[in-house]
């Protein structure tokens, strides 16, 4: 009887022994799986910007492996007209653009938010004409290419009102960016409004320059603007969008010739070519942006605010807004190098 209590007893403890087991696998299967389940990929972060020198710092921070790891992709699109349909369309999260698009946008788009002031044009937007044209004023009646865009029409509003003419007095020529190269040189325009590489490589075969950003000082901005959508899931990757990118200018300030030598042969122009086209703008340092953000320095509420009216004035947007309502210091106020 003994030995039957004993055999029951062994029996049992096997039993409990399987049990445990059993249950002790089934943890460590869970445990496994959980340990081998994939940290969430944070949502990417879509920038949008085109050719022009002023948001090549932005490629400059990625060149220089500043993004690597992040959600952080930028997007190259042939002109801001391109970038403004993708804001819209929600195929971007944020763009490189210049201030009179951010306002277009900002009429019609209540979530845009201007996070950094990126570059001040001081004579990278140029209207050059053909050699025999004496200046601005010898444009009336002349074929004009101007990019179809709030930008295009404002400078050249403002170009030739400063002369005494008006866009009635000239034949506007509707230009993609990436025609106007091509345009000049085959003789479709007598002038044209552009910027970027074609101002370098046009300078370079002889244009004359008849007026340049530097006539309108604090006029033409370009802007780093994001989705108040984008601020709200993705503010990290907002942030350090922002840091690496202050971080690059400052690469850019201490080491000119290596930085223009990097960003060449993206723009397709020689590195002397890059150094030329910074010294048409100002990049505002960290300390510049939360001063000029935060409106400490009221030069860019007073200039946005007069842009806004001679916008309305030229039928270039809908409505009037309030542009400091846009203006948003907190990535710049918390930046760090």
């Amino acid at each position: 009887m003994r030995n039957s209590l004993q055999l029951t007893l062994i029996c049992r403890a096997k039993k409990l022994k399987q049990w445990i087991l059993g249950v002790m696998t089934v943890i460590c299967a869970i445990a496994l799986t959980n340990c081998m389940t994939p940290t969430p990929t944070p949502s990417l972060l879509r920038i949008g910007t085109n050719l022009w020198t002023g948001y090549e710092t932005l490629y400059l921070a990625r060149h220089l492996g500043y993004y690597e790891g992040t959600p952080i992709r930028l997007i190259d699109f042939p002109s801001g007209t391109e970038e403004v349909r993708a804001y819209r369309n929600h195929e971007i999260e944020g763009a490189g653009l210049s201030i009179d698009q951010a306002m277009l946008l900002a009429a019609t788009q209540k979530n845009l938010r201007i996070i950094a002031i990126m570059d001040v044009s001081h004579g990278g937007d140029v209207i050059l004409g053909k050699p025999n044209i004496a200046n601005i004023k010898a444009l009336k009646g002349k074929r004009v290419g101007v990019e179809s865009t709030a930008l295009g029409a404002f400078f050249i509003a403002r170009a030739l009102e400063k002369n005494g003419l008006s866009p009635k007095d000239i034949q506007i020529v509707s230009l993609d960016f990436s025609q106007h190269e091509r345009a000049f040189k085959d003789d479709k325009v007598d002038a044209i409004v552009t910027f970027g590489p074609p101002r370098v490589k046009l300078l370079a075969a002889g244009a004359k320059l008849l007026f340049d950003s530097s006539q309108i000082p604090g006029e033409i901005v370009d802007t780093l603007v994001v989705s108040e959508e984008a601020i709200a899931t993705n503010s990290p990757a907002i942030q350090t969008l922002v840091n690496e990118r202050f971080r690059a200018l400052d690469y850019l300030n201490k080491n000119p010739q290596k930085a223009a030598e990097m960003i060449a042969p993206r723009t397709g122009v020689t590195s002397k070519q890059i150094l030329d086209a910074f010294k048409g703008m100002h990049q505002p340092n960290l300390q510049e942006n939360q001063r000029l953000l935060d409106q400490t320095d009221p030069s860019l509420a007073k200039g946005m605010q007069r842009l806004v009216e001679v916008m309305v004035e030229h039928k270039l947007m809908p409505k009037a807004i309030d542009p400091t309502a846009v203006l948003d210091d907190r990535f710049v106020k918390t930046a760090k190098l």
